[in-house]
């Protein structure tokens, strides 16, 4: 990722077999680190030290809309070919491939199933252009009336020897902020660069 004006860059992603397959739309270089945190609502890396994240080893990538940043190609139907574990608040859902385990991404909110053209959208060797391709998203103004749609994209999960994305790089450049949603509120330690949060990882 070099220095550059940023670009929005479309990056495939998927589980080990092949079961799960997206699209991930990201703004790179990436625009926020130490020196300029992201506010809420934008393309965000980071890690929290929460149990669950922490044992499943997910790195946390939001991209800034979750419905036009993200196309679920297959399945077309998360909810019902996916394995699907919750806790907490039984809120959000992280879904994992039934086959082999890999859990690509958690959702919390409602999607749908759209018709896109991909090539139109820049994604090299996928689609016919003109053609569209059946994809889920998750839906505009979907989820809780707060907050509305929740997507979290398991950066290990982005395929491998993509141009512009290298998790290592993401790290040495301290793009990636490190959340305490470990201790309780109370007592909950700033989030910040460079080093994980008591407990986590990088």
């Amino acid at each position: 990722m070099a220095d550059a004006n940023p670009t929005r860059v479309p990056f495939t992603g998927s589980c080990h077999c092949g079961a799960i397959r997206y699209i991930l739309f990201l703004t790179l270089p990436h625009p926020h680190s130490e020196t300029l945190p992201p506010p809420k609502g934008v393309q965000r890396f980071y890690r929290c030290n929460c149990t669950v994240c922490h044992k499943m080893g997910h790195m946390h990538i939001r991209p800034a809309s979750p419905t036009d940043d993200f196309l679920l190609l297959s399945p077309l139907d998360p909810f019902r070919d996916l394995g699907d574990y919750q806790c907490y608040d039984k809120v959000l859902h992280f879904f994992y491939c039934k086959t082999c385990a890999v859990r690509c991404f958690i959702f919390g909110g409602e999607g749908e199933v759209v018709d896109v053209d991909l090539a139109a959208l820049g994604v090299s060797g996928a689609g016919q252009a003109g053609k569209g391709t059946k994809a889920w998203r998750p839906k505009r103004d979907g989820g809780r009336p707060k907050y509305g749609n929740y997507l979290s994209v398991n950066g290990h999960s982005v395929d491998a020897g993509q141009k512009g994305f290298d998790m290592r790089e993401l790290t040495d450049k301290k793009y990636v902020l490190y959340c305490d949603c470990l201790s309780d509120k109370a007592q909950e330690a700033p989030a910040r660069y460079g080093r994980p949060q008591d407990y986590g990882s990088y």
